[in-house]
């Protein structure tokens, strides 16, 4: 008869806490901190890859390499304080906004453009989704859209009466501007008419009125966040600027917003270290980070590998993610669909692959085929034994117990051995003859697990049997008496605990025999 092998049991698997969202997002680990002497006021990825980002910092806007966290440029020729430094679609250009606003050249770091008919510092300046316009908000509560080539503005909006600090320009129509200011109000005007078309209370109105913050504009332009104070409102700029949701998880004012690559979730970020993720379908918290210090800025990478952020102390917090093999596979297959037909497919990958000796013709494997009614028989391998299981076939009970006391070996198969042992009454025999130095991992292992309720019953069954075979040896080794010291204070703590867990459980049945008298 074949030896059986031990039947490790297996337990019921606990309910896993983590979500899948937080399993993601928890992907975002091992950051990267960038200490700078001046608060981080702005940061913002380029559409294009690698990715790029730019910092704004004091009087200076700092280029870097998402791959390597390395400084690429640095763009200083500020005359005050740097706002808001964002670079273009193509990553060419860069605007920034002092006193005035200036567009860089990446390259060279010189100064193409100046637009200097703000009265009061431009805290806002970003490149339309045109890529030859230019939006700016300033504290003289102004909104201008500039003509890049001739340094000229198209239109001016005058309607906000305080700061102007936040605002965007719709990806859907370009033609579209959502500003947030310091009158707390949300204001989204028309370039084509040259007025605002719509105007959202954003800090609730009458004596609690807050300043807005920031503000983000879906990708489809339908619907626009806001954010006064600690709290977070979402507008429908479809059915006129309705307040569809606020949210006030936040304990401090939130002054960051920024959507992911997928515009699925919204990160919010506040003085209170916090950044939160929104789920957009029902803008409910489904993860939360904690940074060092009050955030400024936040922004994530349009792959959805980064997420970087600034706070009030100076540091700069790059988190990374390292995609899936499916989503490097994916963005592989994006690259390679070149249409056939075109001049891209003709030149890249025809030729390119012709010059090189890639196209090869397709050759089947070929198998060997033996003798026609030939019968192969495949040999079995058989399974090797496990150390424990070869002291067991062995009837060596004391070298199998010693095999499974090593830290490395699960519980479960520490524990399955010794219900094996117990079946075979061979406890006994395993225990015997041990002195100090191998009795220490028997004792070790009882303290681990005697509060275990898997293994509870059990350790108690084996620890009164070490006392019955070893209480004459007491008093003889130091170690050893530690050790049933130890068991002895487990046990009594134990014993505590499953009184008070008793007299909850009587508590609970009073209120719930209580609560069905009540409905009867």
């Amino acid at each position: 008869m074949d030896y059986q092998r031990v039947v490790v049991r297996k337990h019921p698997k606990t309910t896993p806490k983590q979500s899948s969202e937080g399993r993601f997002w928890r992907q975002f680990k091992n950051p990267v901190f960038i200490k700078d002497s001046a608060p981080i006021t702005s940061v913002h990825f380029t559409a294009s890859k690698p990715h790029r980002y730019a910092v704004t910092s004091g009087a200076r806007v700092q280029i870097y390499a998402p791959r390597t966290q390395k400084l690429v440029k640095t763009i200083s020729r500020f005359k005050d304080v740097a706002h808001s430094g964002n670079i273009r679609a193509d990553g060419k250009l860069v605007v920034a906004g002092d006193d005035s606003g200036l567009i860089f050249d990446i390259a060279s770091r010189s100064i193409l453009r100046t637009f200097n008919e703000h009265k009061q510092p431009t805290h806002v300046a970003k490149f339309s989704t045109n890529s030859t316009q230019i939006l700016t908000c300033s504290d003289d509560a102004t909104v201008k859209l500039w003509d890049m080539p001739s340094e000229s503005p198209i239109v001016t909006f005058t309607s906000h009466t305080d700061y102007v600090r936040s605002g965007v320009v719709s990806i859907a129509n370009p033609s579209l501007i959502l500003t947030g200011s310091y009158d707390s109000t949300v204001r989204l005007f028309d370039a084509r008419e040259g007025a605002c078309v719509m105007t959202m209370k954003g800090g609730g109105g009458g004596a609690a009125a807050l300043p807005v913050e920031q503000v983000v504009m879906f990708p489809s332009g339908s619907a626009a966040i806001s954010s006064s104070g600690p709290i977070v409102r979402v507008w429908d700029l479809i059915a006129g600027g309705r307040c569809l949701r606020a949210m006030s998880n936040h304990q401090k004012t939130v002054t960051a917003l920024s959507f992911d690559g997928s515009s699925g979730r919204l990160l919010t970020g506040s003085l209170d270290h916090m950044v939160k993720v929104y789920d957009v379908t029902n803008y409910k918290v489904v993860h939360t980070m904690r940074y060092p210090a009050p955030l400024l800025s936040l922004a994530v990478s349009p792959d959805n590998t980064h997420i970087a952020a600034g706070m009030t102390d100076g540091t700069l917090s790059i988190r990374r993610r390292d995609p899936k093999a499916s989503e490097r596979q994916s963005e592989e297959a994006e690259k390679a669909a070149l249409r056939q037909g075109t001049y891209e497919f003709f030149a890249t990958g025809m030729l390119g692959n012709i010059g090189e000796g890639h196209i090869k013709p397709k050759q089947k494997n070929i198998k060997p085929m033996g003798v026609p009614g030939e019968m192969k028989v495949v040999p079995q391998k058989k399974k090797k034994l496990k150390e424990y299981d070869r002291h067991l076939k062995a009837f060596k009970y004391g070298a199998a117990l010693d095999s499974v006391l090593r830290k490395e070996v699960p519980p479960t198969v520490t524990f399955s051995l010794i219900q094996e042992l117990v079946q075979r009454d061979g406890v006994r025999i395993a225990l015997a003859g041990r002195d100090d130095v191998l009795l220490e991992p028997v004792l070790n292992l009882l303290i681990r697990h005697l509060s275990d309720p898997r293994f509870g019953e059990m350790v108690c069954d084996i620890a009164s049997i070490v006392i019955e075979m070893y209480s004459s040896v007491l008093g003889q080794s130091p170690i050893i008496d530690v050790l049933f010291m130890r068991l002895q204070k487990k046990l009594a703590a134990e014993l505590k605990f499953q009184k008070e867990v008793v007299k909850l459980k009587g508590a609970v049945d009073m209120i719930i025999a209580s609560s069905a008298l009540v409905q009867l």
